[in-house]
């Protein structure tokens, strides 16, 4: 069964462009989450030796750059927002599906690795249930709700948006009243955080940056709102660098009081989950429950949206052809979702989830987004050169900052997590050439 679309008159109705300026810089905070570093919070610990609040500056530094060529392309093509759309224009079609294809890795590991955080958070409640009785509920309820079509509205995403608000002013007062309770803390208690000669290693530092970048990926969405927004030229590239900003700053300081509440050289009783344990240090049992609670109820929100965020993407894959289109165009007749993808993503969460660890999963996940950012900055840099050469030269630099960053961020990767996204990209490649070949050959018999 092929799915079909409805058809509307695209001069009939259009979009009003009613959003304000603070209204997307709003959106981009609401689709990265307040909470983002909490749950990555342990593994970029654990890599940086300890200098996690330093990894996430200098992860912000990264896509400050890399947020001036999004909002630079975003004003040229406002109808796409699409990272692939961008380097396919600007560099070559094949690179642009390239990209495309390592971002089609990213939107299936985003709902992977939500089962994987769920899976561990439960088990702080339930220590009793194991693991892998968690991800196959994970993923099962995940795939049920969306098979049956339930999305989450724009309302409920504010209201818990505002929910994490709130935990975090929670974590922040909890913690300013431990620091108030010791007693004269030296000036290098303070310090260490950012930089512990004892613990320092300059490869630690950049695997855990590599990895920090998880806290920004979203930042990018605001670009889809361009044919909302009042004056788009000027404010959707503005609000895409503001939001990128806010969200590091407010990251900072999550991370910095964790690291100043946590003893240096402590183990966490559970990794994945690292944040709760602080939680629990600085504000007792009922804020490690609160925060555990609301840190699982958002990976649950953020989980079932990606995956059916991901469902979409290979379902518009389908219809273009560059996926089999019986399989990954068909639309369920009464849920009207793409239900053959929507099983097929919640087969493979499930299986990720028993194979991966949350930090594997994060890695593989910021391959596709550090060659993404790449690609765009690379793509920044060509458009400037072309429409206006030296009158463009900050620009440029400032993409090339962009790409250079992003390359060294996408060498520190972990080992293991290069050789699987390498294995992926040369799929897609070979996945490439083979469709090519499919369709130059009846051309050439026809001729």
């Amino acid at each position: 069964m092929t799915g079909t679309t409805e058809q509307t008159n695209p001069g009939a109705i259009g979009l009003k462009r009613t959003l304000r300026f603070r209204d997307l810089v709003l959106y981009g905070i609401i689709l990265i989450q307040p909470t983002a570093p909490m749950p990555s919070f342990g593994v970029i610990y654990h890599e940086a030796r300890g200098h996690a609040v330093t990894a996430i500056l200098l992860a912000m530094v990264a896509m400050l750059f890399t947020s001036v060529s999004y909002g630079r392309m975003a004003r040229v093509y406002p109808h796409g927002g699409s990272a692939f759309l961008y380097v396919g224009k600007e560099i070559h079609a094949s690179l642009g599906y390239l990209t495309g294809w390592c971002l089609v890795m990213d939107y299936v590991l985003n709902p992977l690795i939500c089962t994987i955080w769920c899976s561990r958070a439960a088990m702080n409640f339930l220590p009793e249930i194991p693991y892998v009785a968690w991800a196959i509920f994970f993923a099962a309820l995940f795939t049920l709700l969306n098979c049956n079509g339930v999305e989450t509205s724009a309302r409920i995403n504010a209201g818990m948006a505002a929910a994490l608000g709130i935990v975090i002013l929670l974590v922040l007062g909890a913690a300013a009243h431990w620091l108030l309770r010791l007693s004269h803390p030296g000036a290098s208690f303070f310090l260490d955080p950012f930089y512990d000669k004892a613990t320092f290693n300059t490869t630690g530092l950049l695997r855990g940056t590599s990895i920090a970048v998880l806290t920004y990926i979203g930042f990018d969405g605001i670009s889809t709102l361009t044919d909302e927004a009042r004056d788009p030229a000027r404010s959707v590239p503005r609000a895409i660098v503001l939001t990128c900003f806010i969200t590091g700053v407010l990251a900072s300081i999550e991370v910095y009081a964790a690291q100043l509440v946590w003893p240096r050289g402590l183990a966490f009783p559970e990794i994945d989950t690292a944040y709760c344990f602080v939680s629990g240090r600085m504000g007792g049992p009922i804020l490690f429950l609160i925060v555990n609670a609301a840190l699982l109820l958002a990976n649950m929100g953020s989980g079932m949206a990606s995956q059916l965020g991901a469902a979409r993407l290979l379902y518009a894959m389908g219809q273009d052809g560059a996926l089999p289109r019986r399989f990954f165009a068909a639309v369920h007749p009464r849920s009207r979702i793409p239900r053959n993808n929507v099983l097929l993503i919640g087969a493979i969460c499930l299986a990720g989830a028993l194979v991966f660890s949350y930090q594997l999963g994060t890695e593989l996940l910021n391959y596709g987004a550090l060659l993404a950012f790449m690609g765009v900055n690379v793509a920044s840099i060509l458009r400037g050169w072309r429409h206006g050469r030296w009158s463009q030269l900050f620009p440029m630099l400032l993409s090339l900052g962009g790409f250079l960053t992003c390359l060294f961020l996408w060498i520190n990767l972990g080992p293991l997590a290069r050789m699987a996204g390498t294995g992926w990209a040369l799929l897609g490649i070979l996945f490439w050439v083979v469709r090519r070949r499919a369709t130059v050959l009846p051309e050439e018999a026809a001729a």
